[in-house]
Order: structure tokens, then sequence, then C-alpha cells
């Protein structure tokens, strides 16, 4: 008589490409995972801490819709976000554009990424001394003619938050129109030239049109840049003059570390990650759509 094996499933073995990613995802969960859910508990408390936070539910939410200082500080990002996307973006391909090809393409590259390796505060000394109103080296070289009144004019001051802001970052955003002007074919190029376009034609019809991921990707970062805008700000006017530098990421940290109300402060964060994520869902769909 036969007697039949009894049916023992095999044991499921993890992947070896799983054994890979486990630290990987080990440290996602504890660095950001983590902390995004602490965030979300400390928005539901009113919370000074150092106290034990009292619940008080969607509250947190409810104030930052009667909150006048928020949606001032949020138009100032949005003027912020006006003056620097622009300039970033246009800058960022006029440069390009003008280096491509050239002999001093890589150096002058390198010289102008360089002010996004330096530390904020570093530089935030160089174009203090160099912009101040009273003493700096601009207005001592000129005599007082020239220099921005940032000390005591609150359009002055956004606009010197906002010089340093693209300052800092041209540099990156070079490298990326370059990479994306390497992807472009030399075939039509020379199509092109043939066919009687002038070099102004040619970026205008062929160059630009291939460059719209580019183009776009660059449009993110920098509109990311604005909403994530506080260092400048910090060391630079500390929110003023008359609050006219007081963007939402610098009103986060008075709010948290002046005031001491950390659960509203979680809340603004949460505010804050949402509109970063609209922006990263944002560039993924044009992305999408123009490749």
């Amino acid at each position: 008589m036969v007697v039949a094996a009894p049916n023992v499933k095999p044991k499921r073995k993890l992947p070896p490409a799983w054994w890979g990613t486990l630290p990987s995802l080990a440290l996602l969960v504890l660095f950001i995972v983590y902390p995004l859910v602490q965030v979300l508990g400390f928005s539901t408390l009113r919370w000074d801490g150092v106290a034990a936070g009292q619940a008080v539910g969607l509250g947190n939410y409810s104030r930052m819709v009667s909150d006048p200082d928020l949606w001032r500080s949020l138009l100032i990002t949005v003027g912020f976000a006006a003056i620097t996307l622009p300039a970033f973006v246009l800058l960022s391909l006029f440069i390009a554009l003008e280096l491509e090809g050239s002999r001093l393409e890589r150096p002058l590259k390198a010289i102008m990424f360089l002010p996004g390796l330096w530390t904020v505060g570093a530089s935030a000394i160089g174009w203090y001394t160099l912009y101040a109103p009273d003493y700096g080296l601009l207005a001592s070289l000129t005599g007082g003619r020239i220099a921005i009144p940032w000390s005591n004019q609150g359009w002055a001051a956004l606009l010197i938050v906002s010089m340093f802001t693209v300052w800092q970052h041209v540099g990156y955003g070079i490298l990326v129109v370059s990479a994306g002007l390497k992807n472009v074919p030399g075939e039509i190029l020379e199509a092109a030239r043939v066919d009687g376009a002038r070099e102004g034609q040619l970026r205008r019809f062929v160059i630009l049109p291939m460059l719209r991921p580019s183009i776009v990707f660059l449009g993110v970062v920098g509109s990311i840049y604005a909403l994530q805008s506080y260092t400048a700000v910090f060391l630079l006017t500390r929110g003023g003059p008359f609050g006219a530098t007081r963007v939402v990421g610098y009103f986060l940290y008075e709010t948290a570390f002046e005031k001491f109300e950390f659960g509203y402060a979680a809340a603004l964060t949460v505010l804050v990650l949402a509109l970063a994520f609209a922006l990263a869902a944002w560039q993924a769909r044009a992305l999408r759509d123009e490749l």
C-alpha cells in the first residue's frame, strides 16, 4: 500500500533583491516616514514643546483658514516666487545656451556652480558686506550713489533675498539645461542649418521645444525653492523690514521657535508638504505629457 506524501507547501523566501533594499527601506522609515507620522500627530495638539500637549483635533487646521499672518506670508511667498522663478529659469537657459560648445564651457560652468557648494551662512555674509546700504562695498565704491535700501524698504529687502536665491541656485539650473542640450540630436541641428535656419531660429523652433522637459523640471524646482525659502530670509533680513520678507518658511520658524506654538507649526509643516507634493505631482504629469 502506497501512502501519499502530505501536501506540504514550500516556504516562501524573500527574493534576494529585497535583502539589498531592506537597509534603504529601514532608513526611509526611520528618517522620513516616522517623522512625518509624528508631525501629523503633533498637528492635532496645542503644544508648547515642553508640557504635555492638549488634543485639539483639527483646530490648528481651522485656525490656518482664518489666520491673516499666514495668508500674508503666503502672498509674500507668491511675490517672492514671481521674482525668483522667471529669473532662475531664464538665466539658466540663457547662460547654458551661450556657453554650449565654447572653449570656456567647463570652467565657467564650474564657477557658476560654486555658490551652490558654499554654505548659505558664508554666502550671506558675503552678500551682507557687499550690499549693506551704509557701509557695503558697493556703496563705498560708488560713494553711496548705488545702494539698495534693503534695511528699511520692504521691496528692496525682498529684491535682495530674491537675487541671493537666484545667484545661489542658478548653477544647478545651468547644469540641468546643459544635460538637456546634450540630448538634442546633432543631425536635426545640421539639417536645420542646411535648410537655411539662422541660429536664433534654431534655438527658438528646434532647441527650446526639445528642452521642454528640462524647463518644466526647472519650473517645479524653482517653485519648491520659493516655497521652502527660509535660510536666506533668516540670515539677511529676519523677515523684515515690516514683515516684507516673512515668507511661509520663515513664518513657520517664528511660530515654532519664537512663539513656541509647536502644534500649529506642525500643521503649517503639513500644509507646506501638501503644496510640495502637489508641485511634484504636477511635475510628474507635465513630464509625462512632454515625453
